[in-house]
């Protein structure tokens, strides 16, 4: 078995997505509060703090240097110059307002809605300052983009033009040359002449062409001055509050969804505390042999739960009758559960004789809920003083703190009553060592709140432990139990029953187990 289980804890996966989304959807009672926390704090917010008055203005911008292809550098650099202080200052200058232009500067933005469209959005106390604001921001941008361009336009025309007037001046020492002639005649001084009147015809076209590029530069310059304008008038945001309280609950429900599904799945992780039957099982080396839901409100589903209730009580009320030893319930995570399980299972037991539930739980559990008529409830310290006629049904606890030697006198073999997802898998398997060490058999494990979408198996097939439902009893008496008849015929001593070795269930050590 052990070469088995380690082939099986050696083959198993680093995350079971599987359980991982089973331990997520157990934990919805987090991610939906943290949900619903998100989408009221996030529409609260859109209620106590509502926007400023906002206005918007459009700003059609020309640039000389305009491309088709222009991929927005153009439109971002005019984005980037509205967040200066001159454009700010200027703005306020024509509000004759006393703000500093780097506190003006937080309540607008600009945004490039196309390589040549700026629009403007400007906040303020009211919408009336809100719309003078937009308008005095837009005006002091068009003011400053056109004197930009008329300052690059002179700058520009102003270069050519002395480059201009340099060839004029040589152009004249070019024509005293010429005019004074050369002194002498022959092949030299012709070729001298015709060199100057050359550089001559030269400078006379660069003179020309400088003049007339002079002449553009300062033409086109009326023609941005002119497309360059403010195309949407500076006008008031309308502020819906519904609408914006509606839109800051969906966002706020979105982000609050995913961190309670993030939360929810590191801590699943984390606190590995299994879900599914095959794990729970495996860590306590006990098949599962029936579930129970936790809590239920529906009607049709108390119906189903009082039906699997009584199909238990059943079931153990046979195997209690048929075992020679008496039998405990050991709880982890499910006290109630576990108390009310005992208190039908007595009431079923009573019919045949009498009957005492020896209360081991933590708090006054099975005194709370026994009624008129039910068997006898007897604390653990007076278990020993009992008759041996009656017969005896332990109920205790598994749970962080319990007294481990005390557990033998509530029951030589025990149902383990086991909550889904309380437990980790670490204090499962300490469980089942305790167990194994008090040589205390487990007939089998009552799954309390199991995931209703679990189809994995509870029952373990490689282990004799998978067959003690009453099973290993009956082998014993066989092989020389009390009640067996060669016993009784060979005149032997008093009757003895001899219990199947059990092992704990495989699983990772570690020191919290050993804790």
């Amino acid at each position: 078995m052990t070469h088995t289980t380690s082939e099986s804890s050696a083959a198993a996966p680093l995350l079971d997505l599987h359980a991982l989304v089973v331990a997520v959807r157990r934990r919805r009672r987090l991610w939906c509060s943290v949900a619903l926390l998100g989408l009221l704090a996030s529409a609260a917010v859109a209620v106590l703090m509502p926007p400023p008055p906002t206005a918007v203005t459009k700003v059609l911008v020309a640039h000389q240097d305009d491309q088709p292809n222009d991929p927005g550098t153009l439109i971002r650099t005019d984005v980037a110059l509205l967040h200066t202080t001159r454009i700010a200052g200027r703005a306020l200058q024509s509000l004759k307002s006393p703000e500093k232009p780097e506190d003006f500067m937080k309540d607008y933005g600009g945004t490039g809605l196309t390589n040549n469209l700026l629009q403007i959005d400007v906040s303020g106390d009211s919408e009336a300052e809100a719309v003078a604001r937009a308008k005095a921001l837009a005006d002091a941008f068009v003011a400053d983009h056109v004197k930009r361009i008329q300052e690059a336009a002179d700058a520009e025309a102003k270069t050519l033009l002395d480059q201009r007037e340099r060839m004029r001046d040589e152009l004249a020492e070019v024509n005293e040359e010429i005019g004074e002639g050369p002194p002498e005649s022959g092949p030299e001084a012709s070729a001298n002449m015709e060199s100057l009147f050359a550089r001559r015809a030269e400078l006379t076209s660069r003179i020309s062409d400088f003049g007339q590029r002079a002449a553009e530069a300062r033409t086109g310059t009326p023609q941005l001055i002119a497309r360059t304008q403010i195309v949407d008038a500076p006008r008031a945001v309308e502020h819906s509050l519904p609408r914006t309280a509606a839109t800051n609950a969906g966002i706020g429900l979105v982000l609050g969804l995913v961190l309670g599904l993030a939360v929810a799945a590191v801590g699943a992780v984390v606190a590995d505390r299994p879900v599914l039957r095959r794990e729970i099982a495996a860590n306590l080396g006990a098949s599962v042999i029936a579930e129970l839901p936790r809590r239920t409100a529906v009607l049709w589903r108390r119906r189903r739960t009082r039906a699997a209730r009584e199909r238990l009580t059943v079931m153990l009320a046979r195997t209690v009758r048929g075992s020679a030893e008496p039998v405990s319930l050991l709880e982890l995570g499910c006290a109630r559960s576990a108390s009310v399980i005992a208190l039908d299972l007595g009431r079923a037991l009573a019919a045949d004789g009498p009957v005492v539930i020896i209360d081991g739980l933590p708090g006054p559990q099975l005194a709370r809920r026994r009624k008129p008529g039910d068997p006898a409830v007897v604390g653990g310290e007076r278990a020993a003083a009992l008759p041996h006629q009656e017969r005896r049904l332990g109920v205790g606890s598994v749970a962080p703190g319990a007294a481990w030697t005390d557990l033998q006198y509530l029951g030589t073999q025990t149902v383990l009553v086991v909550r889904a997802g309380h437990g980790s898998a670490a204090w499962l398997h300490t469980v089942a060592r305790q167990l194994a060490d008090l040589n205390i058999p487990v007939i089998g494990v009552v799954l309390i709140d199991p995931d209703p979408r679990d189809r994995t198996d509870g029952t373990l097939w490689d282990g004799l432990h998978t067959a003690l439902r009453g099973h290993n009893e009956r082998l014993a008496r066989q092989n020389g139990g009390g009640t067996s008849h060669a016993v009784q015929t060979a005149g032997q001593g008093r009757p003895r029953t001899e219990r199947q070795p059990m092992w704990a269930g495989r699983g990772p050590d570690s020191d919290q187990e050993a804790r």
